[in-house]
């Protein structure tokens, strides 16, 4: 399915309440090429987590060991909590010829394309605010000052979607796979940034209520 020519780096990233680990699962499912390069967080881990596969959770001190250590590719504090990405991690599976995979927020994005040239970069967007806010409401892990804070970030991130090298709309899990599947294969030409037509879909999203 992959378009091998280079081992790469994918970096997908999305306003919170896109879908984007739902795509990210998916495609680490379907593509045994794919590994998933799993964060540190010092966020409290939730009901349905599991430590080691969701994320390593770890405490704010140990975090900041870390970084001392120069241990992260990228690290952002998001939400009130950091995460992290192992360099040792990235290093050891792109040495193996293995697809890596970094679901990231933007700001983290933005620390791996600075330093990994080869980094193929995605940005997710929903197709209206509106579905973006109804799904963060559907949500029953958070509370509703939570949620109205993570939409205000949502919004504000989707500002950034200009740093990348693609972006999809997901209003439809299994298209968006496609169009994601579309682009690792080399053929994701309706989806780059650089497509006139797609932009002016792009910004009627960021101009929506």
């Amino acid at each position: 399915m992959l378009n091998k020519k280079n081992n790469k780096l994918v970096v997908i990233s999305a306003p919170s309440g896109t879908g984007k680990t739902t795509l990210v699962n998916l495609l680490v499912e379907k593509n045994s090429e794919f590994k998933f390069s799993i964060s540190h967080t010092t966020r409290k881990k939730r009901p349905n987590e599991t430590d080691g596969k969701d994320y390593f959770f770890i405490d704010s001190p140990k975090f900041n060991e870390l970084i001392s250590r120069e241990y992260f590719a990228e690290y952002a504090k998001v939400f009130g909590n950091w995460y992290g990405t192992s360099k040792k991690n990235i290093k050891s599976n792109l040495e193996k010829g293995e697809w890596v995979i970094l679901e990231l927020d933007w700001q983290g994005a933005s620390q791996i394309r600075k330093n990994e040239s080869n980094c193929l970069s995605i940005f997710l967007l929903p197709p209206t605010k509106r579905h973006l806010s109804d799904r963060l409401n559907s949500r029953s892990t958070d509370t509703k000052d939570e949620i109205r804070q993570r939409l205000e970030e949502a919004v504000s991130d989707m500002s950034h979607w200009t740093e990348f090298d693609y972006v999809v709309i997901n209003d439809d899990i299994n298209k968006a796979f496609k169009k994601i599947e579309n682009i690792l294969r080399g053929k994701g030409e309706e989806s780059s940034i650089s497509n006139m037509q797609h932009r002016k879909r792009i910004m009627k999203i960021i101009e929506s209520n």
